[in-house]
This record gives C-alpha cells, sequence and structure tokens, in this order.
C-alpha cells in the first residue's frame, strides 16, 4: 500500500507513534523513527531493530520539533538519508494538565510550543520537500480539541489550532498535490493512559457509546488509509477515531 513511500514520524518511539512507524514499514514504507533528546536513543534504535526484524526498513533520527532548527534539520537529514519524503505525520505532543487558575504560564507556553508550534516547524520544510512530488501530511490532534476537557485548557487549545492550522495549510497546497487532513483519537489505551485512576477511567467510559477504549491499532489503520493513494482525493478532513465519542 505504501510501497516504496518514505515517512517520518515525529515522536515515533512509543505509543500511537510507535505503532503508526511499524504498520507504515509493514507496508513498504520506509520510516524515519523520531525521538526528541539524545537519553531516549536507546528506545528508538529498539523501534528500528522491531521493524528490521519484521523485513521493514527505518532509521532513527532525533529532533526536537519545538525548535525550528531542529525540525528543519529532521526533514532535511530524511530526505538526505532516504532521497525523498512522500509522508509526514506530526504526531510528537506532550501534556502538563492543570486547571486554569493553577497553570502557570510556562506549562501552557510549553505544550503549545511542542503540540502547535511543533507541526508549523516540521510542515512547513515538508512541504518544501514534497513541491515536486507531492505528499501527504497527517497532523494527529484529539476529540479535546473540539469539544474541550477541564484541565486541559493548554492541550485542548494545542489541538484545536492544529485543525485550523490543517484546514489552512490543505487549502494552500491543494494545487500541488500535497494532501493535509487530521486524525482525532479519543480515548485511546496506551501506557499513559494505563496510569489514569480506575474512577477515572469508568467515568471516560460512560461516555463512549461503543463502550470500550481504543487501541493504537485504531488510530494507525486511519493514519495508513490517509497515508495511501487510497484517499487521494481527501484533503482538510479531521477524522475522529473515538468510538462515537464526540458525535
Amino acid at each position: 500500500m505504501l510501497k516504496d513511500k518514505v515517512a517520518l514520524i515525529t515522536g515515533s518511539v512509543r505509543g500511537i507513534g510507535k505503532e503508526i512507524a511499524k504498520l507504515f514499514a509493514r507496508n513498504g514504507a520506509k520510516v524515519v523513527i523520531n525521538y526528541s533528546s539524545p537519553n531516549r536513543q536507546e528506545e528508538a534504535n529498539k523501534v528500528v531493530a522491531e521493524i528490521e526484524e519484521e523485513g521493514g526498513i527505518a532509521y532513527a533520527l532525533c529532533g526536537n520539533v519545538a525548535s525550528s532548527e531542529e525540525a528543519e534539520k529532521l526533514v532535511k537529514e530524511t530526505v538526505s538519508y532516504f532521497g525523498k519524503l512522500d509522508i509526514l505525520v506530526n504526531n510528537a505532543g506532550i501534556t502538563k494538565d492543570m486547571l486554569l487558575l493553577r497553570m502557570s504560564e510556562e506549562e501552557f507556553d510549553k505544550v503549545i510550543e511542542v503540540n502547535l508550534k511543533g507541526v508549523f516547524n516540521c510542515t512547513k520544510p515538508a512541504v518544501r520537500a514534497m513541491l515536486r512530488t507531492g505528499g501527504s501530511i497527517i497532523n494527529m490532534t484529539s476529540v479535546v480539541g473540539v469539544m474541550g476537557n477541564k484541565g486541559q485548557c493548554n492541550y485542548a487549545a494545542s489541538k484545536a489550532g492544529i485543525i485550523g492550522f490543517t484546514k489552512s495549510v490543505a487549502k494552500e497546497m491543494a494545487t500541488k498535490n500535497i494532501r493535509v487532513n487530521a486524525i482525532a483519537p479519543g480515548f485511546i489505551a496506551t501506557d499513559m493512559s494505563d496510569q489514569l485512576p480506575e474512577s477515572v477511567k469508568e467515568k471516560v467510559l460512560e461516555n463512549i457509546p461503543m463502550q470500550h477504549f481504543g487501541e493504537a491499532k485504531d488510530v494507525a489503520n486511519v493514519a495508513l488509509f490517509l497515508g495511501s493513494e487510497l484517499s487521494s482525493y481527501i484533503t482538510g478532513e479531521v477524522i475522529k477515531v473515538d468510538g462515537g465519542m464526540v458525535m
């Protein structure tokens, strides 16, 4: 499905990013595993090894997407190593949850810097790399960016911003055959969500019509669709993967 495609997936040493990278590789893509700091290099190398064990091709690159210089270098090194860039998945993100009245300016700024500005930092050089060949950009937003959530005004703002960014860049790049779409996961079972108290999980489940949490593979499957030619006439869309949580 992605034979000979080159994909850069930011924040892909674990969780949804890792699942997307492995699925892309199984479907023929050459993938770049991105990690934010040198102390995560071992994790990245393990993901590369897992992909190679399955017969795939992967390469690990360090780069903090919150830095425009590092993000640009990340794209340039991807093109230098594999010769091109066909797919960018802006998956890197953080949370610093706190009620507004207790949230520090630093906590707000840091989430915006990584989650929203990081998407801008990576998309701009990626678009330049795709101008002649076309490509697909997939931005990871969240249902929280659509409906909001107590204690997450910084995260919700960053994810809502990604939606507006996606739709705007999609309109700018449509004539260049560069598609720009977003995925809005709901409650997905990951290492991070596993740490939540059971009482919190039970309350979340009450608002999910399908009555179970999603898995990373559910999001990865949508990313595969958006990265492939199966979605060649789709751009500017936000696809929710939430079990009906937001309708």
